[in-house]
């Protein structure tokens, strides 16, 4: 039987994150439903912040506009999260999957804490703030899903959390021209200033190659994140893992593609054409029964040093 609710979420997904429909489609069906819908809630919250339309075309807004929209945010969120009955499909989306799968509802706050940090137009010196707002708008989200899929316990909760960690530094370095043209910055600015780049002059051309070194700096910090992020594919079912390898395979090449072209990176947005997400989807695929069969009789290594909120 046709899903309003699913369906408005399905087309949220495919038009608002090429990067994570295509893996998405992996999950059982159950699970790849409620990750539609939770991620439609995420997307709307964002387009909400940012003036745009399924993460495209943000225009920014007015700050005190900006303030009203969170607080509405804020408002709606924890009337869904009371059980109270929701119009919106967006809301009733959440809300059928936060009792779905018992979601706390700080976990939700945390990511519309993320998007209060944008509305306070808030700095990031050091690389340790960069990943703090990292964690409120995707690492957060990485626990939520890893909810969605069945887990429960701190160590495997943590890995997700690398993941979203990793996307979103990911995201940072692809998206740092186009953020720094709409007045946000979240290279660590120490290191902006030890490459001589005027924190309000990103986006100038004359600073595009120490830009990109910056960048590329982004792009080596996450790797430890997404190597600590496998170690949580053993813990999955089997198309749940693979649904993951396959998206941290996409999110790994297009930080590739960032780091690789240099002062070129921002001529044309880095993505993954779809002959390349074929050929990380078989993969994908092998990094999937690997984690599940030879990873499994393996006792995981300790998660390195890295900085954690969970």
């Amino acid at each position: 039987m046709n899903d309003a609710v699913v369906d408005h979420s399905r087309r949220a997904m495919e038009q608002g994150s090429k990067s994570f429909a295509t893996a998405s489609r992996l999950f059982p069906s159950d699970i790849r439903d409620d990750a539609w819908m939770l991620y439609a809630w995420c997307r709307h919250c964002d387009d909400e912040i940012d003036g745009q339309v399924l993460g495209s075309g943000a225009v920014g807004i007015d700050p005190v506009l900006a303030s009203q929209k969170l607080q509405e945010l804020r408002e709606r969120t924890a009337s869904a999260l009371s059980g109270e009955r929701q119009i919106d499909p967006v809301f009733a989306a959440f809300q059928r999957v936060t009792d779905r799968h018992a979601i706390p509802a700080q976990e939700a706050m945390d990511l519309l804490q993320g998007f209060e940090m944008d509305v306070l137009e808030r700095r990031y010196d050091t690389l340790e703030d960069t990943l703090e707002y990292a964690y409120h708008v995707a690492g957060v989200v990485g626990v939520m899903m890893a909810r969605i899929m069945g887990v429960s316990d701190a160590p495997t909760l943590r890995r997700a959390q690398d993941l979203g960690l990793a996307f979103q530094l990911t995201n940072i370095a692809r998206d740092v021209i186009e953020d720094a043209k709409g007045g946000r910055v979240y290279l660590p600015g120490e290191w902006l200033d030890e490459a001589g780049v005027p924190r309000d002059r990103v986006a100038a051309p004359e600073h595009r190659g120490a830009v990109a070194r910056t960048a590329q700096r982004l792009v080596a910090a996450a790797e430890p994140f997404y190597a600590s992020a496998r170690w949580g594919l053993r813990d999955l079912n089997p198309r749940s893992a693979w649904a993951i390898a396959t998206a941290r395979g996409v999110y790994r090449a297009i930080g590739r593609h960032v780091a690789d072209a240099g002062a070129l990176a921002w001529d044309n947005r880095a993505s993954v054409d779809r002959t390349g997400k074929l050929v990380l989807l078989g993969r994908g695929g092998l990094i999937a029964i690997w984690s599940k069969t030879l990873d499994a009789w393996r006792e995981p290594p300790a998660r390195p040093a890295l900085w954690t909120h969970v």
